[in-house]
């Protein structure tokens, strides 16, 4: 059976658990047509970079699915049919990522900290530790008279 990889956008009215029951009712359609959901990520709430249907936010989820393509496209029906689902987008993907995406990675480092604060200041370190890289003169830089204001 081909790879999937599924991530749908539900509304942000209804609540984490109402999203957590919307994607395990997506996940029984995919097992019921004889495909097997290998993984489902709960995101979280996340700002939408444009309004969709008048919302701000929304509850993401992935699904990576091991199904035939009718059992994806009868997830997909029940999805443009559910008034809870913003957006859904599915790709076929060649092998299944094993462990926990790249949004759960950073979100994960996020948590730990970077080494940086939240402004984007440097918290362990000063810039002044890296090495300078001094640039070459241009040609006829040295030549010319320093104008007024210039520091050399």
């Amino acid at each position: 059976m081909p790879f999937y990889e599924c991530v749908f956008i539900a509304r942000q009215d209804i609540s984490a658990t109402q999203a957590e029951q919307l994607s395990d009712a997506m996940a029984a359609i995919i097992t019921e047509h004889g495909g097997k959901v290998a993984k489902k990520e709960y995101w979280g709430l996340k700002n939408l970079a444009f309004r969709i249907k008048k919302n701000r936010k929304g509850h993401y989820t992935l699904f990576n699915l091991d199904a035939p393509p009718a059992a994806v496209q009868e997830m997909e029906r029940n999805m443009r049919i559910n008034e809870d689902v913003l957006r859904y987008l599915t790709i076929r993907v060649d092998e299944l990522e094993e462990g926990p995406s790249a949004m759960l990675q950073s979100r994960h480092r996020d948590r730990e900290g970077t080494g940086r604060e939240r402004d984007g200041r440097f918290r362990d370190r000063d810039r002044d530790d890296r090495p300078r890289r001094d640039r070459p003169p241009f040609e006829g830089e040295r030549d010319r008279p320093a104008a007024e204001g210039d520091v050399r």
